[in-house]
């Protein structure tokens, strides 16, 4: 059953991939074929509330490699490789199109997959991420990585005793807190494993670090959100990672950045963070950003 009761039920599917076989949740629907990108310490139910927003629409979200169900997936890593993985789902699907939604890194990665396949992925939503600011030559990635997503990056060192300590961990994070409920709760579950006394995250360091280098740093993923077959719109969101007033974007540095306003439009969610932007109230805007992108073709 689906967190609110309503709207179409998740599925699990899995598509074969280099390396063994990549976990698919699909939220079924009659129309548009899309697929969304999770984060890069996030998982595939990330996008829950926003497939409830849109019953309308075909939608599968993957663990990415080194995530979740998708944890033992091995190298290589980087966005690259799960550019691949798009491709081999949409292979998989039979279709010859897609609307892609990405979160933050997945953002980027949707950014850098319609640049290389624009007739595969002719349209992006970009949520929170895929406009990067390269980092200063020398940076230590780990060190950036902390600084950027806190605890995020924080959690992948630690163990847990047990279920609940591990949820009163990220019941105290300020950005979960005000919307924890079923969403959050089965989202942040999905990303658990090990044994009673050592449970831990699923996240694959190394594939972390080679995301996260491909994000700071690596010049055509920095490049792709301005290429100018990259269609779609940005949406950002007004707070930042911690709920904390300083976000990711603002409306001086996504100027300042040169995105052509007829082929990227972009605009911030008000009332939002990293994470809220895809809870509920603003799953809804996103949705209706991911329903303006897809034209009468895709998917077909």
């Amino acid at each position: 059953m689906t967190a609110s009761g309503t709207g179409p039920v998740p599925r699990s599917l899995t598509v074969p991939v280099d390396g063994g076989g990549l976990a698919v949740t699909r939220w079924p629907g009659p129309g548009p074929l899309v697929i969304a990108v999770h984060g890069i310490t996030a998982n595939s139910l990330a996008f829950a509330a926003v497939a409830e927003e849109l019953p309308d629409a075909d939608l599968y979200a993957p663990d990415l490699r080194g995530r979740a169900a998708g944890a033992a997936l091995p190298g290589p890593y980087g966005l690259a490789a799960h550019v691949r993985d798009l491709l081999a789902l949409l292979d998989h699907l039979g279709r010859r199109q897609a609307v892609l939604l990405g979160h933050s890194m997945g953002a980027f990665v949707a950014a850098l997959a319609a640049a290389r396949h624009p007739e595969r992925f002719p349209r992006v939503v970009l949520v929170d991420g895929g406009l990067g600011f390269p980092a200063p030559p020398g940076t230590d990635i780990d060190e950036l990585l902390r600084a950027v997503i806190g605890p995020a990056m924080e959690r992948l060192s630690m163990t847990f005793a047990d279920r609940e300590e591990y949820l009163a961990f990220f019941r105290a994070h300020p950005a979960l807190a005000p919307h924890w409920g079923p969403w959050v709760t089965a989202y942040v579950e999905r990303d658990l494993t090990g044994r009673a006394g050592e449970l831990r995250s699923s996240c694959v360091l190394d594939a972390v670090r080679a995301d996260g280098a491909d994000v700071l740093g690596d010049p055509e993923v920095l490049a792709a959100v301005h290429q100018p077959q990259v269609r779609g719109a940005l949406l950002w969101a007004e707070r930042g990672l911690l709920d904390e007033p300083r976000a990711l974007y603002d409306a001086a540095r996504v100027a300042a950045a040169g995105l052509d306003p007829d082929r990227m439009p972009a605009r911030r969610v008000d009332g939002t963070n990293h994470y809220s932007i895809l809870f509920p109230p603003a799953a809804a805007e996103v949705a209706a950003a991911v329903r303006a992108s897809a034209p009468g073709e895709a998917g077909e």
